[in-house]
């Protein structure tokens, strides 16, 4: 793969990067690394394959990826007590492989409290005021209204890992954003600079205004559902016709179905219509929005395509 085309490739349905000068320069590296971070709190959803998605994305451009299962960052953003954030993280590890991503997993408690990364954390918060600070947890908090000290110190962390990690590339959905904007803007107290990629969110289910989230139920499908309940999830998920805009059924086609499939099929009664196919997700929505393609229709291929999806993660993680 030439260099163009691993740009085209990492840029596919990225929202965001910052900057993409810089990105071309780190491809230019052998072996570039690319971390993404996540909470083990329960099983993963809808929300974490996008971002995975991505990782193959990067994976197969040549980058080695690098997970951080961050223990230590849900414990202080109040995500459970450490029993169970300890079973949270093995059940992270079994889905990762059977996923197939091959990523070197790191736990934030590996090197979390080594000297020299807590040393660095403290120069990064004396280079941080309140409100800054306080502005880049806002979208990763638990209960913002309430938050703790633990949880202004946990971006600070993020930022820090970025470096312990040795990352040419910090990438995560646009909730992050701002956590990786503080981190470019301390580069000079950290001395490390990565670029930042950013790639949307999906709508919860329950419709737009809602977060995707595990205390809300139906607003997500989890890679533990079967198939009974992924079916019933989408078919009664927000999917409003002829309208794209903050539809979660196409956001999923195109941010996880349509990366893993060469063509979408929709199979419909010939008094309907008759089978449509679909080579890329621009048809997919100019045909929806033209309101040749009913939303339960769309719901149903989207169910068989998850099911396909999460089927073989499901009875890997179940053995």
């Amino acid at each position: 793969m030439d260099a163009e085309a691993k740009l085209n490739l990492i840029k596919r349905n990225t929202q965001e990067i910052v900057t993409e000068e810089e990105l071309v320069k780190v491809l230019q590296k052998k072996t570039p690394i690319v971390y993404c971070g996540y909470e083990p709190n329960g099983p993963m959803h809808l929300g974490h394959f996008v971002t995975i998605t991505k990782l193959m994305d990067f994976e197969k451009a040549g980058f080695k990826v690098k997970i951080l299962l961050a223990d230590i960052h849900a414990l202080l953003n109040r995500k459970g007590e450490e029993e169970k954030i300890k079973k949270d993280v093995e059940s992270w590890r079994k889905t990762i492989k059977a996923i197939g991503l091959k990523a070197e997993v790191v736990l934030g408690s590996d090197f979390e409290f080594e000297p020299s990364y807590v040393k660095d954390v403290m120069n990064i918060a004396q280079e941080t005021t309140l409100n800054r600070g306080m502005r880049s947890m806002q979208e990763v908090a638990r209960d913002f209204d309430n938050a703790t000290i633990s949880q202004m110190w946990y971006p600070l962390m993020q930022i820090q890992d970025i470096k312990a990690l040795k990352c040419d590339v910090a990438y995560g959905g646009m909730e992050q954003r701002k956590i990786h904007m503080l981190g470019r803007e301390l580069s000079n107290i950290t001395n490390h600079k990565f670029v930042a990629v950013h790639t949307p969110l999906i709508t919860s289910l329950k419709g737009p205004g809602e977060k995707m989230s595990k205390s809300i139920p139906g607003s997500f499908v989890s890679v533990t559902d079967s198939d009974e309940q992924i079916k019933s999830i989408i078919k009664n998920a927000y999917c409003p016709e002829k309208v794209a805009e903050d539809n979660p059924m196409l956001q999923i086609t195109k941010l996880i179905i349509f990366p893993r499939i060469k063509e979408l099929i929709i199979e419909r009664p010939t008094k309907f219509g008759g089978t449509l196919k679909f080579k890329t997700y621009e048809e997919l929505e100019e045909t929806y929005v033209q309101g040749k393609l009913h939303p339960l229709d769309l719901k149903n291929a989207v169910s068989g395509e998850l099911i396909k999806i999460i089927t073989p993660i499901r009875k890997l993680f179940n053995k």
